[in-house]
């Protein structure tokens, strides 16, 4: 594996991100998760497993990673913005390319934007609706707004991301929907996790998240309709243990006949905890 780093401006702001390159061969790209623990480290495991095939390509988000954050404006625009600028400069074209969770609707309104840029898309548990959207419904948005400025302000908002990043609130966030196994939030992963919540900054990426604030769409018929005309053909990967409003996304995205769904194992970080499964359905449907 080699790491090299990103120089970027989005928003009239230099920074730069750290890229993993594994394997060799046609170029995937792979796009982590965006949540408090997301982090391009997540997709080595299904990397490695497709690097016999693929060159695989995993940035890290701006906002996100296992690293000290540079502040930047985190909203849809900048995160699009992003995947044009790493486009520009890692411009493939790639056989493949893979989002899980809320990357989804990133990667395919890239791949409508570029076409040609993707050969393949492939989406793992793809969600589209922040974690207090989803759990307290759209029409609350002005307060998780406000929640999100309150996280965001100096003293008291370190506290409360402290407090919602704690040990036994990341191992029950992770056993109710992250892992279908709970037997695999053991200590040493949950110190990793925790490595993740605590870099510099962090607390914006998660307020952004949690908040609905980097929502690429706000209904599902929004959602749906970036699966128009012109794209790659999409597969979707559905986890049997999918949360019950998550998992009815992915159903009503099967149901477009837009995309190919197909069974997996695993809950929302399926590509995480079980990478041998995921890796299976991605070469296999090249075979």
């Amino acid at each position: 594996m080699e790491t090299r780093t990103l120089s970027l401006t989005l928003a009239g702001r230099s920074f730069s991100l750290p890229v993993d390159r594994i394997g060799a061969g046609p170029p995937a790209l792979l796009l982590p998760a965006l949540s408090s623990i997301a982090t391009r480290e997540e997709m080595r495991p299904l990397a490695t497993r497709l690097s016999a095939r693929h060159r695989c390509v995993v940035p890290d988000w701006p906002g996100f990673g296992a690293q000290p954050r540079a502040r930047v404006p985190l909203a849809p625009d900048t995160l699009h913005a992003f995947l044009d600028a790493l486009l520009a400069q890692e411009p493939g074209p790639y056989a493949l390319g893979v989002a899980a969770g809320h990357a989804a609707g990133y990667l395919v309104a890239a791949a409508a934007r570029h076409p040609g840029a993707f050969g393949r898309l492939v989406l793992v548990a793809p969600t589209w609706r922040g974690p207090l959207p989803t759990a307290m419904g759209e029409e609350r948005r002005p307060l998780f707004g406000r929640l999100r400025r309150l996280v965001e302000a100096p003293v008291v908002g370190n506290l409360l991301y402290r407090l919602n990043v704690s040990t036994p609130v990341v191992a029950r966030m992770m056993r109710a929907h992250v892992y279908a196994d709970p037997a695999r939030v053991t200590p040493a992963v949950l110190a990793e996790k925790r490595r993740v919540t605590h870099q510099p900054r962090a607390r914006f990426g998660t307020a952004a998240f949690v908040t609905g604030g980097l929502d690429p769409v706000w209904t599902r018929e929004d959602f749906l309709a970036l699966f128009g005309p012109g794209l790659p053909p999409v597969t979707m990967l559905r986890p049997k243990a999918a949360p019950r409003r998550s998992g009815a996304e992915m159903t009503a995205l099967a149901g477009t006949g837009r995309v190919r769904s197909v069974e997996i194992p695993g809950a929302l970080a399926a590509h995480e905890e079980c990478p041998e499964a995921v890796a299976a359905a991605i070469l296999t449907a090249e075979a």
